[in-house]
């Protein structure tokens, strides 16, 4: 059997890792002229560590990630509250976020992926695909033509499979601009925990630590640099962007022998770190189903989960960028008690590392 994958992000790479070392013929075929230089994605959860922990991959990410913790809540440049991730049961092997930038996390994924007899061609993007009784013939720029027992599409938000297959994906843009920016900081202690400051007219900022100097900045403002609250010297700014929220999902994650998986079949909202775990989450679970030969359930579980993953980060950004400042001063309330209530702390934990 051979399966080839488009798209040589996270999602793609771990179906490649996850297939190859079952002894399956996989080959990646990705437009981008190399691997990622930019950080993008930077929680990995613990359920995503558990899946890639067989490959050998698990123990190089946590080698170089940073181990959260606890959530700090700032209201606006003051301490609030501490959320301990430590509080929750362990599940999946694991009770904390692991920190590191997405181009870190994919170049370990690429290397187990080549190490285990993968093929990974970059500049060569899919443009079109004829999707057969008994296999699947993929077509590129380039005019080859490859053929394949199965498909998968991990090709991000704009599909170039999904499209080619025609398969809907249904959502809407949410209103207002995000920011993000990667910095290196002096002066920033906590350096085991992601801290947000919740601000007035529903302005979120956050400091994520990556490791050494380096943090992560996010915000639902389109600088956030300009409204960080906190007193921190910003040494060097190494990338800064804009981003708008999309709210989508597939019906069908697969078409014949074409299956979609990651950002492919669905995008959400940043709260809670989920979108990059979840794409890992799909292309384990394919990567299983096309192993066993047993595909028929896989469109209908990844949707459920889809739908319940993307629903929860959507309540968690409502309630941490809420405007109605009766609905603010509540939820600032709701965490002092969450903070000294043990049971509380172990759902709240829960919640944020399981979904």
């Amino acid at each position: 059997m051979k399966i080839l994958i488009a798209g040589a992000g996270p999602t793609g790479l771990t179906t490649g890792v996850e297939l190859v070392r079952r002894g399956i013929q996989v080959e990646i075929i990705d437009k981008r002229d190399g691997g990622s230089t930019l950080s993008r994605a930077v929680g990995i959860n613990p359920q995503s560590l558990e899946i890639l922990k067989p490959s050998g991959v698990t123990d190089k990410l946590l080698a170089q990630g940073v181990r959260f913790n606890s959530i700090r809540i700032f209201r606006d440049n003051r301490p609030w509250v501490a959320l301990p991730l430590t509080a929750a049961p362990i599940r999946h092997g694991f009770n904390f976020m692991l920190g590191l930038p997405q181009d870190k996390t994919e170049a370990i994924l690429r290397e187990t992926f080549l190490a285990g007899g993968g093929t990974l061609t970059y500049g060569k993007e899919l443009v079109g695909v004829r999707n057969e009784a008994n296999e699947v013939v993929v077509e590129t720029t380039e005019g080859d033509e490859l053929s394949c027992d199965y498909l998968v599409g991990a090709d991000g938000v704009r599909s170039a499979t999904r499209e080619a297959v025609g398969i809907q994906s249904i959502g809407h843009a949410l209103p207002g601009v995000w920011s993000i920016a990667d910095v290196d900081i002096e002066g920033w202690e906590i350096c085991d925990a992601a801290a947000f400051s919740l601000m007035s007219h529903g302005r979120m900022a956050g400091i994520v630590p990556l490791g050494g100097n380096r943090f992560r900045l996010v915000s639902n403002t389109e600088n956030v640099l300009s409204v960080l609250p906190f007193d921190v010297n910003v040494t060097l700014v190494r990338r800064e962007a804009q981003f708008n929220i999309r709210l989508s999902q597939v019906k069908e994650y697969s078409k014949g022998r074409v299956y979609l998986a990651g950002d492919a079949a669905h995008s959400q909202s940043p709260a809670g770190g989920r979108g990059m775990n979840l794409g890992i989450v799909d292309g384990a679970d394919l990567a299983s189903r096309l192993a066993g030969g047993d595909l028929s359930d896989y469109s209908r579980v990844r949707f459920e989960e889809g739908k319940r993953l993307i629903a929860g980060a959507e309540r968690m950004r409502l309630v941490m960028t809420s405007r109605n400042p009766i609905l603010r001063g509540l939820v600032l309330a709701g965490m002092k008690a969450v903070a000294m209530v043990p049971l509380l702390q172990r759902r709240v934990a829960s919640t944020f590392l399981y979904g």
